[in-house]
């Protein structure tokens, strides 16, 4: 498993929520993808073992996005929302996140 590469305390801090919205419901029903919010430092192998030692599942890969923030105003003030980073993690076959099971 490659979650002994990382320090189990990083790992924790890694997957920021999943992210449900009707564009990831299509990607997770379509691709069998599941769509992450994590820290914008985060890299691919540590999204990896973050997955695999929370859910206890086996990923075959993690493509990631940078997303930047909108540009908002009020008045005569500008400001900007905050980056974030997105990972859309593919299990190997046979393997399923139930997020219902995992909260209780």
């Amino acid at each position: 498993m490659s979650a002994l590469k990382f320090s189990e305390e990083r790992l924790m801090k890694v997957l920021v929520a999943p992210v449900i919205s009707e564009k990831a419901t299509m990607v997770a029903e379509k691709n069998e993808q599941i769509v992450f919010r994590v820290t914008t430092d985060a890299t691919k192998p540590e999204i990896k073992a973050a997955v695999e030692l929370l859910f206890k599942v086996q990923v075959e890969s993690v493509q990631t996005v940078n997303r930047e923030g909108k540009q908002k105003r009020s008045g005569a003030h500008t400001g900007r929302r905050n980056h974030t980073k997105r990972a859309f993690v593919c299990l190997k076959p046979g393997q399923e996140i139930n997020f219902t099971e995992e909260a209780k």
